[in-house]
């Protein structure tokens, strides 16, 4: 693809977000410089975040290139339907808001594994440390890398090496600051995702209107949803041909549940904004992240629509081609490419904030496991709050250097993006969402349970794929197999959902089987108070979901 490239006015608009960014966290790192010698304070920011700062920061870790780059190219491929994992996600963080901050909260959950340390055992507890740790760098820290690089390159020219290097550097930068300076830089970093993405968005939809004749985004959108209707469905039926990405029901029944459960509120990388907090600041926070989300379909998944809709009336046939095959992925940045000077500057900031504060979240979720669970359990017991930062801040530099190194040989760009991250982590989510979700509301949940969960979760999660090979049943009540090169296998989503019944009903019997799980030392004590809501809470709940019913209604 060819780099129209940046002119000096984006280049100054790009260097001012970088100031700004830079500037303000070097401000609350020399504020806070005195409190960051502890290490819960550097993990945590333990106390010092604002509902809104939780809100900004959960968006701005969660928004990245597998949305803009990703989320944008399933938009080109499938349509609207992409923007499930957004809506449906708000409905999720509701649920984190309401059932799981209280349980965490009341325990004093720092980090994941200290929970199933906690609830579980030592033993649960390391080996999920260790999946998370290798989840997180060689799938999500890598495909965040990749796809972000990827844009940037497209849209600057700058060699890629060259922009993974330097995304890799402004995020060390950062997350080196700890959770205070992550935490309050996000809200800058969304301001300018989201002021940047508007651009895009609007630029897209005024292409479309002048292409097809017309004015102004509402022309463009109309056009939109008139010329391409079958990129404006939600549910998607068996006889789709993108029907394995997304199965039908499944979206509002099934599998996305898991998904976004187990993103949302099993997940360091997004509670340990929470996590600090006290629960009514936490739960507002929450709220703010599920309005946000609810608005993100709008900068993520219509300009990849929108490229959908002029490439298939003649535009953009070279700019989204790689190696010769149609890449979706090329979407996002082919529309970028098109931006006037200044503009093209801020959705480049706004790209770049997105991956950038991304990096940094999850590299700050890697630092603390491996510190906290691994490092001040397993190798050095007695080590200082000022030697487990330190330590925080080499694996923070460990993890991104990694990253740069196995990225280009993940395979990342043969899937697309965003479906790459979410099979991925699908092999895992069933199994550790079951336990998370056994060891919160049922007490005889027993440490053998759990571990049969994890191992046998993946083992199954792998082995399910097969089915329908093995058996020659293709299409049943349970599932509708697809093609996948000369195999036929169950839909990811699907799978997760099985996999997630047979985790429950196997931890369900193990716990049965064990006569001393009657009278279980670690089971979590529930108070029905502790689920009590503030009214303005409650509001803002019911919005949230009015208008999730009526979008779906609306776009069934």
């Amino acid at each position: 693809m060819q780099s129209n490239g940046l002119q000096t006015l984006d280049y100054l608009v790009f260097l001012f977000y970088f100031v700004v960014v830079a500037g303000y966290g070097y401000w609350i790192y020399n504020k806070k410089k005195s409190e960051l010698s502890d290490s819960n304070d550097f993990f945590l920011a333990e106390g010092s975040l604002t509902w809104w700062a939780i809100g900004a920061s959960l968006i701005a870790s969660n928004i990245s290139a597998e949305q803009f780059i990703g989320m944008s190219g399933n938009g080109f491929r499938l349509g609207l339907a992409i923007a499930t994992y957004e809506w449906m996600a708000a409905a999720t963080l509701l649920i984190v808001a309401i059932f799981f901050m209280p349980i965490y909260l009341k325990n004093k959950i720092f980090t994941m594994p200290q929970f199933l340390s906690q609830r579980y055992s030592p033993t649960v507890s390391l080996i999920m440390a260790v999946f998370w740790l290798m989840l997180y760098v060689a799938v999500n820290l890598t495909s965040i890398l990749y796809l972000g690089a990827l844009a940037v390159t497209t849209i600057s020219g700058i060699d890629f090496t060259v922009c993974m290097i330097g995304m890799s550097v402004f995020a060390v930068i950062i997350t080196l600051g700890g959770m205070k300076v992550i935490g309050f830089t996000d809200v800058i970093q969304v301001f300018f995702l989201i002021l940047g993405g508007l651009a895009t968005t609007y630029l897209a939809l005024q292409m479309v209107s002048d292409h097809f004749g017309g004015e102004g985004v509402m022309s463009g959108l109309n056009h939109l949803m008139t010329k391409a209707p079958e990129h404006f469905h939600m549910i998607l039926n068996k006889d789709n041909a993108n029907y394995p990405s997304l199965p039908g029901l499944t979206v509002l029944i099934g599998g996305m549940w898991i998904i976004n459960l187990n993103y949302w509120g099993c997940n360091q990388y997004i509670t340990q904004r929470a996590l600090g907090a006290d629960l009514p600041t936490a739960r507002n926070g929450i709220l703010f992240a599920a309005f946000l989300k609810m608005l993100m379909p709008i900068i993520v998944v219509l300009p990849g629509i929108a490229a959908y809709l002029l490439h298939k009336d003649g535009m953009f046939q070279q700019e989204m081609m790689k190696d010769g095959v149609l890449n979706q992925d090329s979407a996002y940045p082919v529309l970028l490419n098109l931006l006037p000077a200044g503009l093209k500057g801020l959705s480049f900031a706004a790209l770049t904030a997105a991956v950038v504060a991304s990096m940094a979240g999850k590299a700050n979720s890697i630092s603390t496991i491996f510190t906290l669970d691994i490092y001040k359990k397993y190798i050095n017991t007695n080590a200082t709050e000022k030697q487990l930062v330190s330590i925080g801040r080499i694996a923070v530099v460990a993890a991104m250097v990694l990253a740069i190194a196995i990225a280009p040989f993940m395979g990342i760009d043969k899937k697309g993006g965003f479906e790459f991250i979410q099979e991925y982590t699908g092999y895992v989510s069933p199994g550790i969402f079951a336990l998370f979700i056994l060891g919160f509301f049922w007490k005889r949940t027993t440490s053998n349970a759990a571990l049969f969960a994890l191992i046998g979760g993946v083992t199954f999660s792998i082995l399910s794929k097969y089915i329908p090979t093995w058996t020659g049943v293709n299409d049943c009540m349970f599932y509708t197999a697809f093609l996948d090169g000369d195999v036929y296998m169950i839909p990811f989503m699907d799978r997760m959902g099985w996999v997630f019944i047979f985790c429950v009903v196997s931890m369900v019997l193990i716990s049965l089987a064990d006569p001393e799980s009657k009278n279980n030392p670690k089971g979590l004590e529930i108070d029905a108070k502790m689920f009590k809501l503030e009214p303005s809470f409650i509001l803002g709940t019911v919005v949230v979901v009015m208008g999730i019913i009526a979008l779906y209604t609306y776009f069934w």
